[in-house]
């Protein structure tokens, strides 16, 4: 079945078109797109989604409508997370969708993001070992569950505890890349008494994480979206963004800390010039960087498993479980 998922983020905007086969625990890209769209620039001090933002994101998804279209997927569904949770002019972004797609999108709970995210990054890894194999091509040895899934974000973090299909806790936090920086890292680069006020306010959404769901039962932290693939990319000493490379990859703690704190002492001039960075994660990968390094610190994980699949994959796997139509 082809299949097209569309998720609207706080900063980016995405598309995966994929033939997914539910029979053999198969998903195949046909497609798979991102653009920095920064739909939820100053909402976090506005409550208002800016009208920049929006002309940027339909310009992007009358694209992504055209690919679909050409593509000849027969299913489409597109979510949108954070930022248009937290915005009171929401309904301008949903109609403007409509117009552009033929369908309004689903703005999505935090909770039902993190499901999504969590079938995403978790299903291959469960197929995997059910076949007996290590759970990823860079994968050294077995991805052992209880896997703790963490969705980075732009505006929020989702946390989802369980071993697949059994999901035993989830939660989200109002802790992202493009959140922390606006609300703390305004420096460039940012200054001590930032970086200090930002990871006080991870912290704090951290406690709420540890009262909510049993992290120590996680046997393996898997970590999603941009500013963790970006991280894992540093530490692999890549010349070039490569997610073949960066997919299952194993990141170890210091190695997150040392590209953590390399990424918060460079001018974003500098950060521009890494081969690795995407042009719209340059102001905000400090911010993501932190949030990771603060999660591995708080929970006490050893390594990172790095995920290129996430909640896209979620929302394609959920189109081929509901069939076509």
């Amino acid at each position: 079945m082809r299949v097209a998922a569309i998720d609207c983020g706080t900063n980016s905007l995405r598309l995966l078109v994929a033939d997914v086969d539910p029979v053999a625990s198969t998903l195949t890209d046909v497609d798979r797109r991102m653009e920095i769209v920064r739909l939820g620039q100053g909402v976090d001090a506005t409550g208002r989604l800016a009208p920049a933002a929006l002309v940027r994101t339909m310009g992007a998804l009358r694209s992504y409508a055209e690919i679909v279209a050409a593509a000849g997927a027969t299913a489409v569904r597109m979510v949108a997370t954070s930022a248009t949770r937290d915005a009171a002019n929401a309904a301008d972004f949903v109609t403007g969708v409509r117009g552009v797609l033929g369908v309004g999108p689903e703005v999505l709970s935090g909770d039902e993001e993190a499901l999504l995210s969590f079938t995403g990054a978790t299903t291959e890894l469960a197929a995997a070992g059910r076949a007996g194999a290590g759970g990823g091509r860079a994968a050294a040895g077995p991805v052992a569950p209880p896997y703790l899934v963490a969705d980075i974000g732009g505006g929020s973090t989702e946390f989802v505890l369980g071993d697949p299909p059994v999901v035993a806790g989830a939660v989200s936090v109002d802790i992202g890349c493009v959140r922390m920086t606006e609300r703390h890292l305004r420096g460039d680069p940012p200054t001590p008494a930032e970086v200090a006020a930002a990871r006080a306010d991870i912290g704090a959404a951290l406690d709420v994480v540890a009262a909510k769901i049993a992290v120590a039962d996680a046997r393996t932290l898997v970590g999603l979206a941009g500013s963790v693939t970006t991280v894992a990319a540093l530490a692999l000493g890549l010349d070039a963004y490569d997610a073949g490379r960066i997919h299952h990859a194993r990141i170890g703690a210091g190695q997150v800390q040392e590209q953590t704190a390399r990424l918060l002492a460079m001018p974003q001039a500098e950060r521009a010039r890494l081969g690795v960075m995407h042009p719209g994660r340059v102001d905000v990968i400090g911010g993501g960087a932190l949030v990771l390094e603060a999660i591995m610190t708080r929970f006490g994980f050893a390594e990172v498993l790095a995920s290129e699949h996430d909640i896209l994959d979620g929302i394609a796997w959920s189109l081929a479980a509901d069939g076509p139509g």
